[in-house]
């Protein structure tokens, strides 16, 4: 289930890094930002497998950086699994070794991408920093047009406090992992 995902101000978060990695899950982050953006989510002429609003916000964020001489790098996975909460192994030791070299890495990406990042790179000195905030579940209908033009329509999908079904609570700890609590009184780290 895709989740909506929105940018947050990150400026602070790295003004004290001289190398930063932006890692982005090519799956939720680009079907946000185009329906955000209100343009078309794949171009396959024009963009290829790439969707135009979610290219110009990782362009907005590494030009302020490189203009501070901050070296920075771009980090996707495609295969096996797109979705960077679901990467495998293989795909884990791929991003720990391209994060060898940073500093930083820069997660485009839900909470569950950024937990990705965080166990992969717990044993290094890279910094994790979460660049989206999740408020909610996206929901669409995709609409194809010529030439080979995708869009995605947003359906307004209201927020809830909680689940019928489901009474546990989520927060974050001081360190920023996400804490779970199943049945009140009971929070776990996951």
């Amino acid at each position: 289930m895709p989740v909506y995902l929105e940018p947050r101000d990150i400026t602070a978060d790295l003004e004290n890094f001289n190398s930063v990695l932006i890692v982005s899950c090519p799956v939720c982050p680009p079907m946000c930002l185009s329906m955000q953006k209100n343009s078309p989510f794949k171009e396959l002429f024009r963009t290829g497998l790439k969707t135009e609003a979610f290219e110009d916000y990782i362009k907005e964020i590494r030009d302020p950086l490189e203009q501070r001489g901050v070296r920075t790098g771009v980090y996707s996975m495609y295969t096996p699994s797109p979705m960077m909460c679901l990467w495998t192994a293989r795909q884990h030791g791929r991003l720990l070794k391209r994060a060898r070299d940073y500093e930083a890495v820069l997660v485009l990406g839900c909470d569950s991408a950024t937990y990705t990042a965080r166990e992969v790179l717990k044993n290094t000195d890279c910094q994790v920093i979460q660049a989206m905030q999740m408020n909610g579940i996206a929901n669409a209908t995709v609409n194809f047009r010529l030439p080979m033009t995708i869009d995605l329509n947003m359906h307004l999908v209201p927020k809830q406090r909680g689940s019928h079904r489901h009474k546990g609570r989520t927060s974050r700890d001081s360190e920023g992992n996400i804490l779970i609590s199943p049945i009140e009184g009971e929070i776990r780290r996951i």
